[in-house]
């Protein structure tokens, strides 16, 4: 008996130390912000026992108890400010989930600190605020990436791959389908439309929240290549709706010989987050982050999908602040969502102007 209890005994010991040690490798984050409907992947992610949550920045009472309830955390993980999660917290990085024009705030709060950042998707909302935030990243030798749902769909990293094997020769041309039935109409939290659909907090509306997508794929397929010339149209097709920002818009970014087309809406009757490339020699189109169809002269066929290595955001960001990959021209990378923020701001003055707008 004494043998059984003390075989036990081990095996209960062992495990609580192998448990220790697995949480340790985990990557360790602070939470800033919760007003961007996002947040809940964060939380999914600590629940599933897949990263450690270190602290929680927000201010607003009412979130804070819906989040709180919601995922039953500990008042002890919530702080007012992010100079006092930093000040008591030692995370890996931190991640953004407040309005784009804040991100600004978060890394100007962590880069001293030497603690890496990333944020939702766009990286900023000025060109000026962009390159601020470079220039902190550099400064302090910290990571500041962006996180896009789209980067992890095994038919966006199929295409790139291909497109680099030369399967359907130069491309030609590159478009992109972001958007859905608008924010409102499919039931985005009060407390993320409050942002979203303001000009300055988010810089604009569709332009700006399924423009990127388009902008980060089109610069990442040209090898991060500064385009010449954006040009731009916006609409209101629901300014009752949305009265301060666009909620359609379609931006052509040029390369000379080849043509990128960026359609975002939140007007359309479904969802949906495709790329389309042609070449000088076939066409691919990944339909979603499943299906992917090649088509060349003769024949349109699925191909199958490899699976990609990193299924979200947390195991390709613990890669990259271990080291094991260099993030420069990924999706996520900086050096991808400077340019992105550049066509971004071309495109809305574009729009504004009826002009072509040279880069």
């Amino acid at each position: 008996m004494k043998k059984i209890a003390f075989y036990f005994t081990f095996v209960l010991i062992t495990g609580q130390f192998c448990t220790r040690a697995s949480a340790q490798q985990l990557l360790r984050v602070g939470v800033a912000g919760l007003s961007h409907d996002h947040v809940g992947n964060i939380f999914n992610q600590f629940s599933r026992g897949e990263v450690v949550i270190v602290g929680i920045v927000e201010n607003d009472a009412q979130l804070v108890k819906k989040y709180k309830d919601r995922f039953s955390l500990p008042d002890s993980l919530f702080y007012p400010k992010l100079k006092d999660m930093l000040k008591h917290c030692k995370p890996d990085a931190v991640l953004a989930y407040n309005a784009i024009a804040d991100h600004i705030d978060v890394v100007e709060a962590c880069a001293p600190k030497h603690v890496s950042v990333m944020v939702e998707k766009p990286l900023a909302t000025t060109v000026k605020d962009a390159e601020h935030i470079a220039q902190l990243a550099k400064r302090y030798n910290i990571q500041v990436l962006t996180n896009y749902e789209t980067t992890w769909y095994p038919t966006n990293q199929q295409v790139y791959q291909m497109v680099n094997a030369h399967t359907i020769g130069d491309i030609q041309k590159m478009v992109v389908h972001d958007g859905h039935q608008g924010p409102v109409e499919i039931g985005c939290s009060p407390d993320f439309l409050h942002w979203l659909t303001d000009p300055e907090k988010n810089g604009g509306g569709a332009v700006m929240d399924f423009g990127c997508y388009g902008a980060n794929l089109i610069t990442w397929l040209m090898e991060g290549k500064v385009p010449m010339a954006v040009t731009a149209i916006t609409r209101q097709v629901k300014p009752k709706i949305y009265p301060k920002v666009d909620d359609d818009a379609t931006i052509l970014v040029d390369y000379g010989t080849t043509i990128g087309i960026i359609e975002a809406s939140w007007n359309w009757p479904f969802g949906i987050k495709d790329l389309e490339v042609f070449g000088k020699t076939g066409y691919l189109h990944a339909l979603n982050g499943t299906v992917l169809q090649q088509r060349d002269t003769a024949t349109y066929y699925d191909i199958p999908v490899n699976p990609y290595i990193y299924k979200d955001n947390i195991p390709y960001l613990a890669a990259v602040l271990r080291g094991d990959i260099q993030p420069q021209h990924d999706l996520s990378s900086l050096d991808n969502n400077l340019i992105v923020v550049r066509i971004l701001e071309a495109a809305k003055e574009s729009a504004r102007t009826g002009r072509k707008v040279q880069l």
